[in-house]
């Protein structure tokens, strides 16, 4: 009987891995869909913003990568390049409630205000659950979504894996390629890279 409890345990764990696998974000692929608060509790759904580009930004605070982006306005940049264009840009924050990096709604949306960011809204994923379907594992991470609903890309702001303003300059913003060519119609050039910065503080209840 034990035996048997184990291999059903077993194979359990493997049929939701399964299934985890499947809901991934998968570059190529339709862009797994979505629904969170933002900021001020509104309900988004990724399926709000069909027929346009979509930006995921997860962004958190507390991390010296972010600093270094919004910091030096590089991230603002990017942000309003894109909102300029008719791209819809949701920063996410999946730090969990209990960790020190963590801002509440309400002072999270304060800080965006206060580093004059240009996204479209701050989502809030406390319990991970849009991180994890995406796999985003640094802050920051992005993705792009494009207008048909397909994740096109994945990966890094640009290709300086740094914490240093001085670096941005000279870096290839792979964001701005990333959509320059996909509202343009054209294949993604660079369709993913290696996210770099902090770990996402992600909730134990959610795994």
């Amino acid at each position: 009987m034990k035996l048997l409890m184990t291999t059903l345990t077993l194979a359990a764990t493997l049929a939701g891995a399964g299934t985890a696998l499947a809901q991934s974000a998968v570059v190529g692929q339709p862009a797994p869909a979505f629904t969170a608060r933002d900021t001020s509790g509104k309900t988004v759904n990724l399926a709000d913003f069909k027929g346009k580009h979509v930006v995921l930004e997860w962004v958190n605070p507390g991390c010296p990568y972010v600093q270094k982006h919004y910091g030096a306005k590089n991230m603002q940049a990017t942000q309003q390049a894109a909102t300029t264009k008719g791209v819809v840009w949701l920063a996410v924050n999946t730090t969990a409630a209990d960790h020190g990096d963590y801002l509440p709604p309400a002072q999270m949306a304060a800080w965006m205000t206060s580093q004059g960011a240009a996204a479209t809204a701050t989502l809030m994923d406390e319990d991970g659950k849009l991180g994890r379907t995406y796999g985003a594992r640094t802050t920051p991470h992005l993705y792009v979504i494009d207008g048909a609903g397909k994740l096109v890309y994945a990966g890094a702001i640009d290709n300086k894996p740094s914490s240093r303003a001085s670096d941005i300059p000279g870096a290839t913003n792979h964001v701005n390629v990333a959509l320059a060519e996909s509202l343009a119609g054209k294949p993604v050039s660079t369709a993913s890279t290696r996210a770099y910065g902090c770990t996402v503080k992600y909730s134990n209840a959610g795994e």
